[in-house]
């Protein structure tokens, strides 16, 4: 019998995620076409590798385990899966057509719906993956000001651009590396160290995790404003979440140039590029960004039904909400057993983490271990709260009360050094994604 949403007597049955998985492996390098999915992020042996079906907040896998979910798509599940309002405007769409040989009504609709709600989006490009659009964004940075340079911080896609800086670098020509550099969250000064006249622009993340301090962000902007660079907020993660119109709303501060993507049309393939109309304006005649699937309607429609129920339903409200049940239920139960000195919650609420610190052991069997045993009691886990608006007060409450068994088990493991001991599979990988020690001082690029 499959696994449900309770302390089942064993881990799940998985026979049919890696039968599949042994047929992937002969003919696809990677299995995954999104990391943060692979195999390396689960626990081998005991969690799935594929999903077959979601509704709501709960997934169900190839071998018929059901799970609370808190990983979401990856982000871009923000409602909840098969959302009724959402599946109806794609299903409505669809017996009209998916794409067309012109432009689609629906690319206006969706434009003035989002220029109404997003503070810098005095005009707005539409594709299909936050990569297109972050690269989007670079390429008329770089053609309005004239210059070379890129300062970064964050995650920002696949691109030659970004991922030449990375330990992901092979294909990478050196000419590309040299141009781009990152600098610290929360430290202006490696900003104004990196800074100078060759900078197109700055793009980053307005938060991840961690809160911006000490006004880093205005700062920023100030920094920005006086070298002449542009500045670009990648909202993908805080894009429709933490506000309605995104970090530029809950900070106040209004970028020259933003993207979206995984929030806002609850798991269709769909991205923006918002920003000043003088910097746009440029992608008429002089810088050139198209696809083919830009106008792709059902992404279309599912995005205007998203964005309307957000905005109807004050979405971001109940994500707070949600989000701060969980956070703070996790820290109190930390805190109660004496673990809170390794382990916490941390993030806004709509996205937290939970974090372990190595005077307990190595971080990675730590959550390798809470991650069976969440997976045993139901509940698919990858360390994050990536909330949605179906998460209910029972999955919820469940989640809290999974924690309170699950912690206490760690706690003792810990406390008897048999983490590694209690493991049932295969512990996760190192994860590809850094967010901090990462500063790099600009090269002088030779003329």
């Amino acid at each position: 019998m499959a696994n449900k949403i309770e302390s089942n007597p064993g881990y799940p049955n998985i026979t049919n995620s890696d039968d599949l998985y042994a047929r992937a492996v002969k003919i696809m390098h990677p299995v995954t076409q999104t990391l943060a999915k692979g195999p390396g992020q689960f626990m081998k042996g005991v969690a799935p590798k594929y999903l077959k079906r979601g509704k709501n907040a709960h997934v169900w896998d190839v071998d018929g385990n059901e799970y609370i979910d808190y990983n979401m798509g990856i982000g871009p599940i923000s409602l909840g899966y098969c959302y009724d309002r959402v599946d109806a405007a794609i299903a409505n769409q669809l017996k009209d057509g998916i794409t067309f040989s012109l432009m689609s009504e629906l690319e206006v609709e969706l434009a003035e719906l989002v220029h109404s709600i997003i503070p810098n989006a005095e005009s707005i490009r539409i594709s299909k993956t936050g990569a297109d659009v972050c690269s989007a964004a670079i390429r008329i940075a770089r053609a309005f000001t004239g210059r070379k340079k890129v300062l970064c911080c964050g995650y920002h896609g696949w691109h030659d651009w970004y991922i030449g800086i990375t330990s992901r670098d092979k294909g990478i020509p050196e000419e590309v590396k040299d141009l781009t550099n990152t600098f610290e969250y929360n430290n202006i000064e490696t900003v104004i160290q990196s800074i100078d006249a060759d900078t197109a622009c700055v793009i980053l993340e307005p938060f991840i995790f961690e809160a911006p301090k000490d006004n880093f962000l205005q700062k920023l902007q100030e920094v920005c404003k006086k070298n002449g660079t542009l500045l670009i907020f990648d909202e993908m993660w805080t894009g429709f979440r933490i506000a309605l119109g995104g970090a530029q709303e809950y900070f106040k501060i209004k970028p020259d140039l933003a993207v979206y993507s995984k929030a806002f049309a609850n798991g269709m393939p769909i991205s923006l590029l918002t920003g000043r109309k003088d910097v746009m304006q440029l992608f008429e005649k002089d810088v050139f960004f198209f696809t083919t699937f830009g106008g792709e309607a059902l992404s279309l429609a599912a995005a205007i039904a998203t964005i309307s129920e957000m905005k109807e339903k004050n979405v971001s409200a109940a994500l707070d909400k949600k989000g701060a049940f969980l956070k703070d239920g996790y820290n109190t139960i930390a805190e109660e057993l004496g673990m809170a000195s390794y382990t916490k919650c941390t993030g806004y609420n709509c996205r937290s983490m939970v974090t372990f610190d190595a005077s307990a052991g190595d971080p990675l069997l730590l959550k390798s271990f809470v991650q069976q045993e969440m997976i045993k009691r139901g509940v698919l886990w990858a360390g994050f709260h990536n909330m949605c608006f179906t998460h209910s007060e029972e999955d919820l409450a469940y989640t809290l009360k999974a924690y309170r068994e699950v912690l206490p088990l760690l706690k003792e493991a810990v406390r008897e050094n048999k983490v590694a001991a209690l493991l049932k599979g295969e512990p996760l990988e190192t994860v590809f994604r850094k967010v901090s020690n990462y500063n790099i001082k600009p090269k002088t690029v030779k003329s």
